[in-house]
């Protein structure tokens, strides 16, 4: 059964600083383009960023670029976001997400691509 298992959220300041961290039980991690998504009360599950399994490439909301930096570990089967200068609007739940089978992505920015999730974490940033 696969497991991603987020962590690292609390409350923070504004332009304040968060690591969150997602460990996967995937057996083979490497083989999977992996996201982080967030969703604020009221609203809809929203796409923050995503690495490829080489971590060549990372994609990143408008919102989030140039604050937040995405990574991974493959030796360690986890996934990283760097959030920095954080904002009240960044309050949300963070979840982790692996591709639905290794090599089948065809977004990085759809939910719909992401077959695997993580309970969450929340991140509180107050003003």
């Amino acid at each position: 059964q696969v497991q991603l298992v987020e962590s690292g959220g609390g409350l923070v300041q504004a332009g304040g600083s968060l690591r969150l961290s997602c460990a996967a039980s995937l057996r083979t991690f490497g083989a999977y383009a992996m996201a982080w998504f967030r969703q604020a009360p009221g609203k809809e599950r929203e796409f923050v960023a995503a690495i490829s399994r080489s971590r060549t490439n990372t994609y990143y909301a408008d919102s989030v670029k140039g604050r937040f930096t995405i990574s991974r570990d493959n030796a360690k089967n986890t996934v990283y976001l760097g959030m920095n200068s954080l904002k009240p609007e960044d309050t949300a739940v963070y979840y982790c997400a692996a591709e639905t089978a290794p090599y089948s992505i065809t977004s990085y920015y759809s939910k719909r691509d992401y077959g695997y999730w993580g309970q969450g974490t929340q991140v509180t940033v107050s003003s």
